[in-house]
């Protein structure tokens, strides 16, 4: 399959792990908030030091609260507030817990070619964040880059369902037919982007093989610039 440059009239992007490395950012957003806790609520400190509980807590959140599944804010909140309660600390210490652990999921590392590619993409289409995640553009840094954001807390269903590209479609105020998707995950946002009809672009930085036979993404790159350079040839 090939990239059909006069069909695109607009870029849906994915974040984590296209813009930058997702689990790095977590792993320290978890030190960040065990560290607050240590301080603040050093009983759900010891409490989440023991092997599994932290999973526990967030399976029985998302038991208890199906609704949530795909608010990962809302499922973390939770899952702190459930600890405290466990522990015998003050729940009500949960919001500022939660905001320790979401301000350092802000602080990302970008790939080395994530900035140059957003200024590139953002001055010939409009760009719309597409996530399952909770990053948020504007506290990354990167809002400027973008004419709208779209997660799947806002439509209530992830990739690689159908929904989310067909939200982020609309708020770039063109057909499906007309975007681009770019991202890394082979099902979540290929599989997803090609059934609704977009075209994809799968950024696979560390070599990995596409396994879905009856969808072929139409042009596949290791960085984002060698993207932006076939888009030049327009």
């Amino acid at each position: 399959m090939t990239l059909d440059l006069s069909r695109i009239r607009a870029i849906t992007l994915d974040l984590d792990d296209t813009l930058w490395p997702v689990w790095p950012t977590i792993g320290r957003a978890e030190e960040a908030l065990q560290s607050w806790l240590a301080e603040h609520a050093p009983a759900t400190r010891a409490l989440q030091a023991q092997p599994g509980v932290g999973r526990q807590l967030r399976e029985q959140m998302q038991r208890q609260h199906p609704e949530l599944a795909h608010d990962f804010s809302a499922l973390r909140r939770g899952a702190i507030r459930l600890a405290l309660e466990r522990a015998g600390d003050d729940p009500v210490l949960a919001e500022a817990a939660f905001e320790v652990f979401f301000a350092e999921r802000q602080r990302v590392d970008f790939f080395a070619d994530a900035l140059p590619a957003l200024e590139y993409l953002s001055r010939r289409y409009p760009v719309v964040a597409l996530s399952n995640g909770n990053a948020d553009v504007q506290r990354v840094g990167v809002g400027h880059y973008f004419h709208a954001s779209v997660s799947a807390r806002d439509v209530g269903a992830a990739k690689p369902d159908a929904r989310i590209f067909q939200r982020g479609a609309q708020a770039a105020g063109v057909a499906p037919e007309q975007v681009l998707h770019i991202g890394d995950d082979a099902h979540l946002d290929g599989v997803g982007a090609l059934a609704v009809g977009m075209q994809m672009a799968w950024v696979n930085r560390s070599g990995q093989v596409w396994e879905h036979a009856a969808y072929v993404p139409h042009t596949s790159v290791t960085e984002l610039g060698a993207l932006c350079a076939q888009l030049g040839q327009v």
